[in-house]
């Protein structure tokens, strides 16, 4: 039964279950749902939150590990994949557990990742509807973005949110529940709990700059060991496989020493030992952004582990750079190299050379990273890719000391390759998500088959 509700406003705000072939925890934080959770507490409105993912099982060194899972029935289009599919996060029982105990919500806000985890999803709105009546959904996240004709039709949502806008959904959340938000000059923003000091206080209207936007509300977790961070949105390159101009338009950062300011409020009030950096150019523009930051984590003395499990761009690893990623306590490093074809190299982007990749390792090693710790990113299945590519890349990374690490295609709609994926794909790109899916190499072919992969894949464990 829910309890009774007070006046302002309660909003209840879910991340949902991952589907998937594969999936494992990387620090993973709904950041854009609990940067509105923020927002929503500074205009009064009472937040619950569920994280459907937040049931991570058999932790490593650093806290990211497997996830809960339970094997559930593949959805129909991918039924005759030969791979065992998971539902991945808390049991069904503890969602509805806690949905039983909750006040009834006047709002629900729901976040989306990859556009072929919408199953899991979909099933977080039909369980809802049986618990609450009449109470609005509104839906945002990257598959309501990407895929938002799809989301429309299909997830049962009242409302989908298109785009990256934590400010636009605060408004809309607003006119639904029929607020007015706070006047220009009154807005205070907060993600003190427990006695902790407000760590963000803005002032006049809602801005557009993302350093006006408040912490996000990690506190909402009851237990809270690792966090996520952006130091800015989007990114400045185009490469043809990537979403980040699709679902975060411009480029736009932070002031580097704002960042340090955060992370040090969340290891000094909330013992936050692990923290993964989610930007798309965390490297960018190095003088003007990351080696100001890190110059300012070591001022403070800052004591925690940091990991970047987005990949980093290699031309802007300096020695310099390698240097203060070391000594900051850097330990997770990936590099997104994709591929040592110089030719695919310039059709994809641009963004990197064997050179400069051979530099930056160089540079790392000498600041004191061993091969093993330094994984570079090989990108499998492009659209007319041959599995030959891949080897020599895989035979280039190890030949100049550093780790490979495999990652599978998946097409995105509306970026460049997507055209050239749905020409060269068998599976219906177009209406159907989960053919998006990187675990069934949506673009194989016989130059390069699920077969190929799977072999490079073991030959990477020897």
């Amino acid at each position: 039964m829910f309890h009774v509700k007070h006046k302002s406003p309660h909003i209840l705000l879910i991340n949902p279950w991952i589907t998937d072939f594969a999936a494992y925890n990387f620090w993973i934080r709904p950041h854009g749902l609990l940067s509105i959770a923020s927002l929503l507490r500074g205009n009064n409105f009472r937040i619950s939150f569920i994280d459907c993912l937040d049931s991570t099982v058999a932790r490593k060194r650093y806290g990211d590990g497997k996830f809960y899972k339970i094997q559930i029935e593949k959805p129909s289009p991918i039924k005759t994949i030969p791979r065992n599919y998971s539902q991945y996060g808390i049991s069904e029982e503890l969602f509805r557990e806690k949905l039983s105990h909750m006040e009834k919500p006047d709002l629900i806000g729901i976040t989306s990742g990859m556009t072929y985890w919408y199953p899991g999803l979909f099933k977080v709105i039909e369980i809802i509807r049986e618990f609450v009546k009449g109470v609005p959904i509104v839906l945002g996240g990257i598959y309501a973005t990407v895929c938002h004709e799809h989301a429309v039709k299909h997830s049962g949502a009242d409302y989908v949110f298109k785009g990256v806008g934590e400010r636009g959904a605060l408004k809309i959340i607003a006119e639904r529940v029929g607020v007015e938000l706070r006047t220009p000059n009154s807005a205070v923003y907060h993600a003190g709990m427990h006695g902790c000091p407000e760590p963000h206080v803005v002032q006049g209207e809602l801005s557009n700059n993302i350093d006006s936007l408040p912490y996000p509300a990690f506190d909402l977790y009851p237990q809270l060991d690792h966090i996520s961070i952006m130091t800015s949105r989007g990114c400045p390159f185009h490469c043809s496989y990537c979403a980040s101009p699709v679902i975060a338009g411009g480029f736009e950062r932070r002031n580097p020493l704002k960042v340090a300011e955060e992370i040090e409020y969340w290891a000094t009030y909330y013992q936050v030992k692990n923290i993964a950096f989610y930007d798309d150019a965390l490297l960018v523009h190095p003088s003007e952004h990351i080696i100001p930051f890190l110059r300012e984590v070591k001022k403070r003395e800052i004591q925690c582990n940091f990991h970047v499990p987005n990949g980093l761009h290699i031309r802007e690893i300096s020695r310099e750079v390698a240097d203060l990623l070391y000594c900051c306590q850097f330990k997770t490093i990936r590099l997104g190299f994709e591929t040592s074809n110089e030719l695919t190299q310039i059709e994809t982007g641009a963004k990197v050379d064997n050179r400069s990749f051979e530099e930056a390792v160089k540079n790392l090693k000498r600041a004191g990273y061993l091969e093993k710790e330094i994984g570079v990113y090989i990108m499998a299945g492009l659209p007319g890719q041959r599995v030959g590519e891949v080897e020599e890349s895989i035979a280039f990374v190890k030949d100049v000391g550093a780790k490979p690490i495999l990652v599978e295609y998946s097409p995105i709609p509306n970026t460049p390759l997507f055209e050239k994926s749905k020409k060269t794909s068998k599976f219906d790109l177009e209406n159907e998500p989960l053919f998006h899916n990187n675990s069934i190499l949506p673009c194989q072919w016989e130059g390069f088959t699920l077969t190929d992969f799977r072999r490079l894949k073991e030959r990477l464990k020897e």
